[in-house]
């Protein structure tokens, strides 16, 4: 929630710096702030932290799932955006890049066999309708087909990039954001500059990078996280209700009075995150041998002996393995839990 609401936040300081700036060079340096603050902070916690919590970086076997995460969330999805917003009006493009929660959350349960069940899709329905709402200013207007096409295009690029995120994401948050934020950064400063945009004025360029560092880079970190102990499709669904919070502080800012359908929005979105957090799902399952390395404390899924120095403190970052083993008990489908439903 924290995640969606700073990067809610960030779309009217956005909206404010786009007069100051070529739209996708403000989306390069929005991107390049991000990756450019997580880098430093990468860097001042690795001198400070300890040596029984070092993170747990990237791998090799964790590169295919996150080169093709940055290939579709960072070049390739910010590019058909770039392309559709051309001819598509602002009020049909703002419906369409809801189909992001959509296609998150389809292709989390239909191929990548993430669990859920009624209650959750009634809850993702609900929080996608009210997101609609709230981006329904006016009746979508016709823009050209082909741009409508790559918007929805984009949607789906962001869908799979954070399916591709769900598998590396139990190494370093700060170190996956940081790169993604480098990488579409530079792909979309370079475009911008390539169409003939100028960096804007070094004050615009500052509040980019700060606006990007916290709407773009922080929250990114926190979803990250989220999809580490939630999965994929409930952290989509969470993250969906993100326009509440630009509409909110947007409302705030202009001292507007709330429409109806802002009110009706609140309430579908209310509705179900309800029906999500209200969720308790336990049954008997069984957990596969497993080697792997994060942060953890030692709680029932991590008994284990320690083959490496470790001074006693927690949570602590290691590789350890987890043993077969069965029991029941409350769960969601983190990183630990992603196992068949019969």
């Amino acid at each position: 929630m924290l995640a969606a609401a700073l990067f809610g936040a960030s779309t009217p300081f956005a909206k404010l710096l786009v007069e100051q700036s070529h739209p996708v060079m403000l989306a390069g340096l929005l991107y390049l702030g991000s990756g450019i603050g997580l880098f430093i902070l990468m860097g001042i916690r690795h001198f400070y932290a300890s040596a029984d919590n070092k993170a747990a970086y990237l791998k090799g076997k964790d590169i295919p799932w996150f080169a093709g995460a940055v290939f579709f969330g960072g070049v390739v999805g910010p590019a058909l955006l770039m392309f559709g917003l051309v001819y598509t009006p602002g009020s049909s493009a703002a419906l369409l890049l809801n189909l992001e929660g959509v296609f998150t959350a389809l292709l989390a349960w239909f191929v990548f066999r993430e669990n859920f069940d009624r209650r959750i899709f009634l809850g993702m329905v609900s929080i996608v309708a009210g997101s609609v709402l709230l981006s329904w200013q006016q009746a979508p207007e016709p823009g050209g087909a082909w741009s409508a096409l790559a918007i929805v295009g984009a949607c789906l690029c962001w869908g799979i990039d954070n399916n591709l995120t769900r598998k590396v994401s139990a190494s370093d948050a700060l170190q996956i954001a940081s790169i993604k934020g480098l990488v579409a950064g530079i792909f979309n400063v370079s475009l911008a500059l390539a169409t003939g945009a100028l960096l804007p004025e070094p004050t615009a360029m500052f509040s980019a990078a700060l606006v990007g560092f916290l709407g773009y880079g922080v929250s990114l970190v926190l979803f990250v996280l989220a999809l580490r102990y939630l999965g994929t499709a409930r952290t989509g669904a969470y993250f969906s209700s993100a326009p509440f919070v630009g509409a909110a502080l947007a409302l705030v800012m202009l001292q507007e009075t709330p429409e109806i359908l802002f009110i009706a929005g609140f309430a579908a979105m209310a509705l179900g995150l309800w029906l999500h957090l209200t969720e308790k799902h336990e049954h008997l399952h069984s957990h596969e041998p497993m080697t792997h390395s994060h942060s953890h404390v030692h709680d029932e899924h991590h008994q284990h002996a320690h083959n490496v120095p470790w001074e006693g403190s927690e949570p602590h970052t290691h590789e350890h393995f987890h043993p077969a083993m069965m029991h029941k008990h409350p769960h969601y489908p983190d990183i630990h839990h992603r196992h068949e439903h019969s």
